[in-house]
């Protein structure tokens, strides 16, 4: 399909990103007056916030919600100021954000594309957003991101895990927070070995879109090397609620473990049908049965409940965490909501301060300034020697030394492993913290296979 590229003189744009499936053209149109897309000209900016209310991935998506409204009271100067308090950057004063109120707008991707980009979308054009963030799925992720780089705005991702997201489908105006499939893979699978052996069959039940392919690839790649055998990989249906028909032929597959690459309600209901199935009781091989999810979240280990006891993954971030930043930000989360806040509030939380404070280091709403404040500088983490370790190293926010790496827009940080808890004291401590991955471990090379393909791009300030 053809379109026009928006320039500074601006003109229109048309035309969908390959894969986002839209069946109409998407259409922007920008003042020539503007410097850039929606650049706010009142006393308050305007914020998109696109998740799941709907779907499959619907709990993440509350939390989500949760946390952006707790981060734009914090902007402005509500509340204790949580992160704002611990984060090492202190351009932010909480008076909104270069003295402008934030006000914000939401949507319902759906757990899907087309709805996720149709809702941003309108809040590009209608709202006047000039910052989109959230979604729970890779496959919305990598839509949103596409429009908002063809619409000259940031997207400032929220809970994406495939390798896509800043591999070969990434975009300068898109930055991740949250960890990717790759280190989930090289964080979990050593801790697999040690655990359960080196000899090992696995048998992969995986989502059938970005997230899980990548997912699949990374721990089948990373187990691999570590020795384990892989029997059989089965793609299913996102919209998949029943499991059975998948699990059954795994109990004449030879296999000793499963990997279910499920995230959100898909992991709660897999993981369920399996323990039905009588997995966890089983040997095969000589060898205790095992599941194991990469991706963890606590809302998922909530809706499992005493299936999750003993499972090993992977998350982002975990309110147990002891560090000033995590329990600065359990407090203010628990005061307002009455609970521990998720790894996905965590990162929707993280992405929100991190855009407002690159415009208030930049001086302007200008999304190539803020691509140049978040990823342009020549800070580095210590401890890994590459050429590609430059960008914006930032602490207190909760996953200690952080790297907003320039070269993809890719955070780099420490990933932990977590298990489910076999005595929870609560309905909320449910995952235990068995090992802090440091970064070096899950550093990986901007070219490396499993994320290449994609090209960067410029910086499209939309007008």
């Amino acid at each position: 399909m053809t379109k026009t590229t928006v320039t500074r003189r601006g003109v229109l744009r048309t035309g969908a990103v390959a894969g986002a499936g839209l069946a109409l053209p998407t259409i922007f149109t920008a003042s020539s007056a503007s410097a850039y897309m929606n650049e706010p000209t009142g006393a308050t900016v305007t914020l998109g916030f696109n998740v799941p209310q709907s779907g499959p991935y619907a709990d993440e998506g509350a939390d989500e919600l949760r946390a952006y409204q707790l981060a734009v009271e914090h902007l402005n100067g509500d509340g204790d100021g949580g992160m704002l308090n611990t984060f090492s950057s202190k351009a932010l004063q909480g008076n909104g954000i270069l003295g402008k109120k934030v006000q914000f707008v939401t949507g319902d991707t759906q757990t899907k594309s087309d709805a996720a980009r149709a809702s941003a979308k309108s809040m590009i054009e209608k709202d006047g957003a000039i910052m989109i963030t959230g979604g729970s799925s890779s496959g919305v992720a990598v839509a949103v991101q596409g429009l908002c780089q063809e619409a000259g705005v940031v997207f400032m991702a929220g809970l994406t895990h495939s390798n896509d997201t800043t591999g070969k489908d990434k975009k300068a105006n898109g930055f991740r927070h949250f960890f990717n499939a790759y280190m989930s893979g090289a964080a979990l699978a050593p801790v697999l070995a040690a655990q359960y052996g080196k000899d090992r069959k696995a048998y992969h039940l995986t989502a059938d879109y970005t997230w899980g392919w990548t997912q699949e690839e990374s721990i089948k790649a990373a187990t691999e090397a570590l020795g384990w055998t892989t029997v059989n990989t089965v793609k299913t249906p996102l919209a998949a609620t029943d499991f059975s028909s998948y699990i059954a032929p795994v109990l004449n597959s030879g296999a000793d473990v499963l990997i279910l690459n499920h995230y959100g309600g898909n992991m709660v209901n897999s993981l369920t049908n399996a323990v039905q199935f009588g997995l966890r009781d089983k040997m095969v091989n000589g060898k205790k049965f095992e599941i194991v999810v990469p991706l963890y979240s606590r809302l998922m280990a909530k809706g499992a409940g005493e299936n999750v006891k003993g499972i090993l993954g992977s998350t982002n971030w975990h309110w147990s965490l002891q560090d000033e930043a995590s329990k600065t930000f359990v407090k203010s989360f628990g005061t307002k909501y009455g609970f521990p806040p998720s790894q996905a509030a965590h990162t929707c939380y993280c992405q929100t301060l991190l855009y407002a404070d690159a415009v208030q280091r930049a001086g302007s709403f200008d999304p190539c300034a803020v691509e140049e404040a978040l990823t342009g500088g020549d800070s580095s983490l210590p401890g890994i020697s590459s050429e590609a370790n430059k960008g914006f190293l930032f602490d207190g926010l909760g996953n200690g030394q952080t790297l907003y790496r320039g070269a993809d827009h890719q955070c780099f940080k420490d990933v932990l492993v977590v298990r489910g808890k076999e005595n929870p004291t609560s309905e909320f401590d449910l995952l235990e913290v068995v090992q802090v991955t440091p970064t070096a471990q899950v550093w990986y090379e901007p070219d490396h296979p499993m994320f290449a393909g994609g090209n960067l791009g410029q910086c499209n300030p939309g007008a």
